[in-house]
């Protein structure tokens, strides 16, 4: 009797340590798989953050580039050519010579950067002057926007008289008002 009472006695502790140790690795395996559950969300996490943070460098550098192109485009259009042009005759013994005399020179803003450039084109008798090259010493084609200036344009549309005429005044009324040349 002596071994049932014994028996009796330490069943419920060796079944208590028995459900101890059970439930001990039922949690640790729960452990293990909330623990691998976070990890995973953690990778997640690292992955998308990186991601964000490459694709927000990329965005800045974007935008610093975009904001210097806009920067020197504004930088740019403030340069222009003023251009004026007259006609100057030259009137020796033996011969009378006309020669239109197109100035121009270079601004940025209202600050001029050049001294003024001249071109003399010898206008023979007979000849219209619309005919004449004119070409520019600063070409106003490689400013920003690509287009003439507007009083360059008015050059080209105004019309000269083919016939010469008998007062050098009217040739150089022709091309002045606009221009305000002496």
């Amino acid at each position: 009797m002596h071994m049932d009472a014994f028996l009796w006695m330490f069943l419920p502790v060796f079944v208590a340590g028995g459900s101890a140790l059970l439930s001990f690795y039922i949690m640790q395996a729960r452990m293990e798989v909330a623990l691998a559950k976070e990890r995973e969300s953690l990778a997640e996490a690292r992955a998308t953050i990186s991601s964000q943070r490459v694709t927000m460098e990329e965005r800045i550098k974007a935008t610093e580039e975009a904001t210097k192109r806009h920067a020197l485009d504004e930088f740019m259009q403030d340069f222009r050519v003023e251009e004026r042009s007259y006609v100057r005759e030259n009137k020796s013994l033996t011969t009378m010579r006309k020669t239109m005399v197109m100035q121009e020179r270079m601004f940025f803003r209202n600050i001029p950067l050049s001294n003024w450039i001249e071109h003399e084109m010898v206008v023979e008798e007979g000849h219209d002057m619309d005919q004449l090259p004119m070409q520019s010493a600063f070409t106003t084609s490689s400013l920003p926007g690509g287009e003439r200036l507007p009083l360059s344009k008015f050059l080209d549309d105004v019309k000269i008289p083919s016939e010469p005429a008998a007062d050098a005044g009217a040739l150089i009324a022709a091309r002045i008002p606009a221009f305000g040349a002496q």
